[in-house]
């Protein structure tokens, strides 16, 4: 595995400038564990497999390369595995609409059988798809579509009907983690798992006895998937953001996996949300913190930012009297004048009730107040807090000169150093 992804970028530059087929497997524009190990290995399988291999078989992790660093449980499980991040092609690299024009595309999907509008002329391109979720549309190509509790379920099952020997450990670890990862640690309880799941990780644990302990790998994901430590402040603030607005300004919400004292004394806070709100249009931002105990207990707390102080009094004034639900806000110290800190006794309450105390709030203003979709791609689905919906960016038409050139030119290009 980890010697097919290093090949891929060079692949697609060799099958682009002979014109030869590249077949794109991608996942969801979440991007989360599951889209991302699905893609890897089902492209690692079909390129394992096909014969004669006239494709380039590319995995593309659908969302830009800025923004994989918000993916921790990605970023730890590949690392562990050794596959490394220089080596994956993002959406951002790699030209669909361009290669789909000059006739050049064939496309799997994973995790997702339904491709946004913008995304409407790759149709065409599709020959096969895996996915797990209820069927929205009969794809009108070959298709897998199962209710199990993980994608990687169906490509485990599409592997081990394939010749012995093509999976090795890595893949086998990868789909191992995400699996267990997707069930809640084939959990009965959290209602997620199923028969098909336990049969993969059975079999998958039966070819590599070597790997981990169930609750290992689930309580390392778990852990990965909330630790913030290596990103910035504005990584964080927009790994789980939501935003509601008005007629007269837009309001942003963010979930952060870290206590709220530690992130106010974050250095340069106050630039850093300046910055973020100015870059964004948001007249202010309220950050709700969550962290776990052993026993995976919430706590919570929030902050609410605003240099315009008649707005943040009023959101405070608004969350504190909530009746429904009560917060139960206790105000904490703050070392900024411009952000009021609270710890929050109702931790049942997650961002998904407090939206509509905020709605109606922006309402009160006079306007007519609405959830507003976020510009960038969506975050990793992690709880209670993301409910997001993926967007996607329009390609503008080529000439199919410009096409070949252009995909030629991208295939080509490296990834950005992440440490510069």
């Amino acid at each position: 595995m980890e010697r097919f992804v290093e090949g891929r970028r060079a692949a697609l530059q060799e099958h682009v400038r002979c014109r030869q087929e590249v077949h794109v497997v991608m996942g969801n524009e979440a991007c989360d564990l599951d889209s991302a190990v699905s893609a890897l290995a089902l492209a690692y399988f079909l390129a394992k497999t096909s014969s004669p291999p006239k494709a380039a078989f590319i995995p593309v992790l659908n969302i830009p390369r800025s923004d994989f660093a918000l993916r921790t449980e990605t970023t730890f499980l590949l690392r562990e595995q050794g596959i490394a991040e220089t080596a994956l092609i993002f959406r951002d690299e790699i030209d669909l609409a361009g290669l789909h024009q000059a006739g050049l595309l064939s496309l799997t999907l994973v995790d997702h059988h339904v491709l946004p509008s913008t995304d409407a002329a790759l149709e065409e391109a599709v020959v096969d798809v895996l996915d797990h979720r209820p069927l929205e549309r009969v794809p009108s190509c070959q298709f897998t579509v199962e209710l199990v509790g993980s994608c990687a379920t169906l490509v485990t099952e599409r592997i081990a009907q394939g010749p012995p020997g093509v999976l090795d450990r890595v893949t086998a670890a990868l789909l191992h983690g995400t699996i267990l990862l997707d069930s809640v640690n084939l959990s009965p309880a959290a209602g997620k798992v199923t028969p098909r799941d336990v049969a993969c990780i059975s079999l998958l644990e039966s070819r590599f006895p070597e790997l981990p302990a169930h609750n290992t790998i689930y309580e390392a994901l778990q852990a990965a998937k909330f630790d913030v430590s290596e990103l910035t402040t504005e990584q964080m603030l927009r790994k789980d953001l939501k935003t509601l607005s008005n007629d007269e300004l837009v309001l942003a919400i963010s979930g952060i996996y870290i206590d709220l004292e530690t992130f106010l004394h974050r250095p340069n806070l106050l630039q850093d949300l300046e910055a973020f709100c100015q870059a964004r249009g948001y007249a202010g931002l309220v950050a709700m913190t969550v962290s776990f105990n052993e026993r995976y207990e919430p706590t919570r707390q929030l902050a609410v930012y605003s240099q315009r102080e008649a707005l943040r009094s009023m959101v405070c004034q608004v969350l504190e009297e909530a009746t429904a639900p009560s917060l139960h806000l206790q105000p904490l110290p703050s070392p900024w004048s411009c952000v009021s800190a609270y710890a929050q006794g109702n931790a049942l309450a997650s961002r998904k009730k407090v939206l509509p105390i905020l709605r109606a709030a922006l309402g009160g203003l006079g306007a007519t107040a609405g959830l507003e979709e976020d510009t960038a791609p969506p975050p990793t689905p992690m709880n209670s807090l993301v409910d997001e919906s993926p967007l996607a960016q329009a390609v503008p038409p080529l000439c199919p000169q410009a096409v070949l050139e252009r995909v030629s030119r991208m295939a080509a290009e490296q990834p950005p150093d992440p440490d510069k």
